[in-house]
């Protein structure tokens, strides 16, 4: 039971990522997105799955993974 209760609570917060994404979208001239939240929760999967699903083309810099990438905006 316990496990169904969990699975609704993530559900609900997917869709309320979802939502807010969607209407950062539809906001003419929107501003650049910020993501915050603590480690872990899902922030980069909200995003990339959120672009994938609206864009044709995506791309995706990790510049933990690559540091070298941080050249790109070092001027």
């Amino acid at each position: 039971m316990q496990q169904k209760s969990f699975e609704k609570y993530l559900h609900m917060l997917r869709r309320k990522v979802e939502i807010a994404l969607n209407q950062w979208k539809a906001t003419a001239e929107h501003n650049p997105l910020v993501i915050k939240g603590c480690r872990q929760c899902g922030k980069t999967y909200s995003v990339v799955n959120f672009a994938k699903e609206n864009y044709r083309h995506v791309v995706y810099i990790n510049f933990f993974e690559d540091p070298g990438y941080q050249d790109i905006f070092a001027r």
